[in-house]
């Protein structure tokens, strides 16, 4: 993935946003119910607030930021439309499937946010 540096003040906001928005959890929690809709909960909370940083975004629409906020929906759409409305408990077979997903999430997520914490200077707040 390339660097990132924010070009003005609207570009930074959005990146540190993004930042926070990658920050929470992805992975089921020990209460989770073994379903896959309750699985994919924090996709959408990611999404979320990916939609609220473009959404406030007033910066140049071209800003690279905003490429990153389409990679990271890009990314996360596909698993929480595949999961979302299957209420039923995973077997061994679907909780492979379901953990391949959210892996491949997870890690591009991990990826954004070390780009984005690189550029925007913070990062000293990615070991911790």
């Amino acid at each position: 993935m390339d660097g990132w540096a924010p070009r003005d003040e609207a570009e930074s906001e959005a990146g540190w946003r993004l930042w926070l928005a990658l920050s929470g959890r992805l992975w089921p929690s020990a209460e989770w119910d073994g379903t896959p809709a309750t699985a994919v909960g924090g996709l959408r909370a990611v999404l979320a607030g990916c939609g609220a940083i473009r959404g406030a975004y007033t910066g140049d629409p071209s800003a690279a930021v905003l490429r990153l906020v389409d990679s990271v929906v890009f990314v996360a759409s596909l698993p929480l439309e595949l999961w979302r409305d299957d209420v039923l408990p995973v077997d061994v077979d679907r909780a492979a499937l379901l953990h391949s997903d959210l892996a491949g999430v997870v890690e591009h997520v991990a990826e954004v946010r070390a780009v984005l914490a690189r550029g925007g200077g913070w990062a000293e707040l990615e070991a911790r």
